[in-house]
């Protein structure tokens, strides 16, 4: 098909009104384990922080651990940025292949780390894995999923981060008992669980397809009627499209980057400062406490380090089920009602907890449970800071848009946080620490209002109708 000719497509019709299926949970399994992937990585950096700093290890110092942490998120900010870019101009198949790729190279060579160079180096290569998966994963998730489930369907995926949290947690308590495997050793086994996961996930994902929406777009609607065929005959369910629901576009090979300027800073700027401020505010919020809960578990109840992985067993399940369990609610009530009511109540409750802990009135298992209600409302909403970022762009800018928001609130919100918060923990000050969790409350509160304020219900919509394709203008 040439470029530039005009066609009309039923694709995203018919993708939306699929009955959900078997093959729908294929997607959900091999795609969505890109979350189950960064959970482990990011628990195994978390709860390795304390062994690390032992001269027996890589005798890192607390600011150290601190940064490997940022250095993870900086080359988490270049993968996404690059790879997003890729993801449009090339497909989302080609690039959740090379992403994962990617990411298997860094975690594996992080067994291998020989000194704080090193490590940081290995780190940020797995990260630039990990941002790439974040782009190309998202936009195919999003397109390949029926419209009325896609909230809950998108959420519940990007909670399985905290199954490989849970997954990193608990094999760090039996790969850094010192009975089982000498200290110097069983960090370096940890990073293998990646490796082995990753494997895995490239042997799901053979069988899933091209997005047909990209193929449409990039002059290829044959293809993806095909495509799409092929699974209305496998779930055993053809799909009758009334003509008034098809898609009008004019077929392009790639966007040109003044257009990308255009649609982003002016035709879609109220959209493009709600997608920036949700990716911030949660991105501080999440690694602020994230990155350095082991550091405060040891250095302000005095948990052994060995130990610190069996605390987060909770914290991870609290964090799973929130977007299971308050997903339904982000299709039903809607979006702007959800994400600004989680946003809201998970600051508030942080502020509550953080002068519990500066009055002292907290344990480490109550500090624990504390942390476990507040990311159950926490984890749905930066859950659906994704969601927002993927739905409301145009197709053919999807992958680079939701790779520039996570890269600018991970930049900005997630490489700062654990820098500071290292610091503070360093410094050994609950008040400072107080502070620091009253920074992060706050962001999230105007992450809440930001949402009320220029908020986009979303819910049950077809993509195409929340955010019209570049190339259906003027058509």
């Amino acid at each position: 098909m040439a470029n530039g000719e005009t066609i009309e497509s039923y694709v995203p019709a018919r993708l939306d009104r699929m009955r959900w299926s078997r093959w729908h949970w294929l997607i959900v399994v091999s795609l969505g384990a890109t979350w189950i992937l960064d959970g482990l990585e990011v628990t195994l950096a978390g709860s390795l922080g304390g062994i690390l700093t032992r001269p027996e290890t890589l005798g890192l110092s607390d600011t150290q651990v601190g940064a490997s942490a940022t250095f993870y998120l900086g080359g988490a900010v270049i993968g996404a940025l690059l790879f997003g870019y890729g993801t449009d101009r090339f497909g989302r198949k080609k690039l959740f292949f090379i992403t994962v790729a990617v990411y298997l190279i860094g975690t594996a060579l992080s067994a291998f780390s020989w000194n704080f160079a090193s490590y940081a180096f290995f780190r940020m290569v797995t990260g630039a894995g990990i941002g790439g998966e974040y782009a190309a994963i998202n936009s195919a998730i999003d397109e390949l999923i029926p419209a009325r489930v896609r909230g809950r369907v998108d959420l519940m995926i990007n909670g399985s981060y905290w199954v490989g949290a849970a997954l990193g947690s608990a094999a760090t308590l039996v790969l850094l008992d010192p009975q089982r495997f000498p200290i110097w050793l069983g960090w370096r086994f940890a990073f293998g669980i990646g490796a082995t996961l990753g494997l895995i996930v490239i042997f799901f994902r053979r069988w899933i397809p091209e997005s047909p929406r990209w193929l449409m777009i990039h002059g290829h609607n044959e293809e993806a009627e095909r495509i799409v065929a092929e699974v209305e005959r496998t779930i055993g369910s053809a799909t009758v499209i009334d003509r008034r629901y098809s898609t009008r576009i004019r077929t392009r090979t790639h966007t040109p980057w003044r257009e990308i300027w255009n649609a982003i800073v002016h035709e879609h700027r109220r959209r493009s400062f709600l997608g920036f401020v949700l990716m911030l505010t949660q991105a501080f919020f999440y690694n602020a406490i994230f990155f350095t809960y082991a550091l405060v578990l040891m250095r302000f109840y005095g948990v052994p380090e060995q130990r610190v992985g069996g605390y987060l067993l909770p914290f991870a399940l609290g964090n799973v089920l929130g977007p299971l369990l308050l997903g339904l609610l982000f299709d039903t009530i809607g979006r702007r009602q959800m994400i600004a009511a989680t946003y809201g109540l998970a600051g508030i409750l942080l502020a509550v907890s953080g002068w519990l802990f500066h009055a002292g009135l907290l344990t480490a298992q109550t500090q624990t449970l504390a942390w476990t209600i507040i990311f159950f409302v926490a984890s749905a909403a930066a859950s659906s800071a994704y969601l927002t970022v993927s739905e409301i762009f145009p197709l053919e800018i999807r992958a680079l848009a939701i790779a520039i928001f996570y890269a600018i609130g991970t930049l900005v919100g997630g490489v700062f946080a654990p820098l500071l918060f290292g610091w503070i923990i360093g410094t050994g000050s609950s008040g400072a620490l107080l502070v620091g969790y009253l920074i992060a409350a706050g962001l999230m509160i105007f992450g809440a209002l930001t949402e009320i304020w220029i908020g986009v219900p979303a819910e049950r919509r077809s993509l195409e109708h929340v955010a019209a394709p570049l190339s259906s203008k003027g058509l």
